[in-house]
């Protein structure tokens, strides 16, 4: 299971980290990335990383404000996310793909954490 943490309420410009701690599940075997999902849009696929960190995907509508990491010991990915915008309010999920790949095809996902950026 992917249970994913952190959302809140911010202020645009500011910063938020999530994080998604995994169970039952060898993390080390998968590519791991976030979507989201805001009322009334498709899903977007804001990032990947591949099981050892080595390759990164970005959305452009992210692309220098957020940054993914993993750590397989701990059985954690996070999202740090920078510069907050209106348009970054969604439900946040992390998810597992077995393969690197863009668009991603998820095998894993969990429940979502809400990030609401408002002033």
């Amino acid at each position: 299971q992917l249970q994913a943490s952190g959302g809140g309420l911010v202020q645009p410009g500011g910063s938020l980290r999530l994080s998604c701690a995994a169970s039952g599940l060898t993390l080390d075997y998968y590519a791991i990335g976030w979507f989201r999902q805001a009322p009334g849009k498709e899903r977007e696929d804001v990032a990947l990383i591949s099981w050892n960190g080595g390759r990164t995907y970005y959305a452009d509508s992210v692309k220098g404000r957020f940054s993914i990491s993993r750590d397989n010991v701990k059985k954690t990915l996070y999202l740090q996310m920078n510069s907050l915008k209106s348009e970054d309010t969604a439900v946040y999920y992390c998810a597992a793909l077995r393969d690197f790949a863009v668009p991603p095809n998820y095998a894993y996902w969990g429940q979502g954490t809400l990030v609401t950026v408002s002033s």
